[in-house]
């Protein structure tokens, strides 16, 4: 054989690598296009901090801000950010695929084992099924709710600036990002309940995960038979059980509460306690001021919004599933049980691994940023407590400290909304080396006393 015809083999891919990078490249390219001296809306341009800072927040679709969207950037920049938070929230491989399925392109196998990774998946088999899925169900959802928010917003403002703020928070909702254009979020239609209901309804279906969703539509539309997947099953009891206590909480945590809940009605109280629930996974609207919230509401909120939303949706946080795993666990190991017991299955052991890893790695995080903040920036416990839960989370919400972080702040903050928006398991298995063979090596066994 010739020695020029020789050709190394190719390298494995690794798709949590090329997750991790792809984001970093995103985040880069956006950082880039809002320091444009046109990206701004006054005669300066964003500062590498402040851009980098903006576009990290909604490629991570997170929506902590240190400058107000709406008055800060021009239309230009609300644009860029608007476009970094679909490509964030759909996922980089989804969108290219989606665009690769338009030009009528082959999806190749490495294609299909980074969506795999970026939606969480666990077979290899109808990746490309499942992106079609994806974004007939985002088009259709951000559809509705353009045409709901315009409808709403024309009675208030002209019909082309109604349209440009329906598809903006339309966008922004599903995709559970939390940036808007008001200057205080929601809090003006905290009382509305076509407004509170659209929102609600986005933020929902978006926060289920793409695969959940698909399932429950082929089951409407096609008519399949038989009982939901467990993980299906899993997400809908946890969210729906995390929201219902949520509400109530909320309810009667801040319902004689002056600042928040005090001065509205029946149905007022009714409604911004079930979008309080709802806002934390991992959604970073509000209809009430956070900062004026009770302290055991924003403890509960770090809570929330620690848990997030489901696998595979837009919404980050240690997921649902991993909440609802770990308390399996321990339910099972207080009962002196082996195995972990579902609606009549067994959860693998490495799913319960994975899931006990995600979260002390993520608590690990949030400690960390947490302690980082309080270093550096000197911000109250419970300010630099829910700031680093929210950045991590990918949540958006904040007591109002955001805007007066330093560079430490704003770089911890960063990080935080990055390592929250990957997931830590990933970050992990990217920065880690892959094990090719399995260990030969067992050592001894010994007991050590725990408890």
């Amino acid at each position: 054989m010739p020695l020029n015809s020789y050709r190394r083999p190719p390298t494995p891919v690794n798709p949590a690598k090329a997750l991790v990078v792809g984001f970093l490249i995103t985040i880069t390219l956006g950082t880039g296009l809002l320091m444009l001296p046109v990206a701004t809306g006054g005669p300066e341009n964003a500062g590498p901090t402040t851009a980098l800072f903006t576009a990290t927040s909604a490629v991570c679709v997170t929506g902590l801000i240190v400058e107000d969207t709406g008055t800060y950037w021009s239309t230009f920049g609300q644009v860029v950010i608007l476009l970094m938070i679909q490509i964030g929230g759909l996922g980089i491989m989804t969108m290219s695929t989606g665009v690769a399925l338009v030009l009528g392109r082959r999806v190749a196998l490495r294609s299909r084992l980074m969506i795999r990774e970026s939606m969480g998946e666990i077979s290899l088999q109808g990746m490309v099924r499942l992106v079609r899925y994806v974004l007939a169900i985002a088009l259709t959802c951000q559809a509705i709710g353009f045409v709901a928010i315009t409808a709403r917003l024309a009675s208030v403002y002209p019909l082309g600036r109604a349209a440009y703020l329906g598809v903006f928070h339309s966008i922004s909702a599903f995709n559970n990002a939390g940036f808007d254009l008001f200057g205080t979020s929601l809090e003006e239609y905290v009382a509305d309940p076509f407004m509170n209901m659209i929102v609600i309804g986005l933020v929902v279906v978006g926060g289920l995960g793409f695969t959940v969703v698909s399932e429950i539509y082929r089951r409407r539309v096609y008519g399949a038979r038989g009982p939901l997947s467990l993980h299906a099953r899993i997400v809908l009891l946890t969210s729906g059980v995390l929201l219902a206590i949520g509400a109530i909480f909320f309810f009667l945590s801040e319902m004689g509460n002056p600042e928040t809940m005090g001065a509205l009605g029946s149905g007022g109280r009714i409604l911004s306690s079930i979008f309080m629930a709802v806002t934390p996974r991992t959604a970073g609207f509000n209809t009430l001021p956070t900062g004026s919230l009770r302290s055991a509401s924003l403890f509960f909120l770090v809570l929330l919004m620690f848990i997030g939303g489901s696998p595979g949706s837009t919404a980050g946080g240690i997921k649902t599933t991993t909440f609802f795993s770990v308390l399996a666990r321990v339910w099972a190991t207080t009962r002196s049980s082996n195995d972990v017991q579902v609606f009549g299955r067994r959860l693998p052991g490495q799913v319960l691994d994975h899931s006990l890893a995600i979260m002390v790695v993520s608590a690990a995080l949030v400690f960390l940023g947490t302690l980082g903040l309080l270093v550096f920036e000197g911000f109250p416990m419970a300010d630099s407590l829910f700031e680093a839960t929210s950045a991590f989370g990918t949540v958006g919400l904040s007591t109002g400290v955001t805007p007066h972080l330093g560079l430490a702040g704003r770089l911890i903050v960063t990080v935080m909304m990055y390592a929250g928006r990957v997931g830590p398991l990933t970050l992990t298995l990217a920065l880690g080396k892959s094990a090719t063979t399995k260990e030969s090596l067992r050592y001894p066994q010994e007991e050590v006393m725990i408890g």
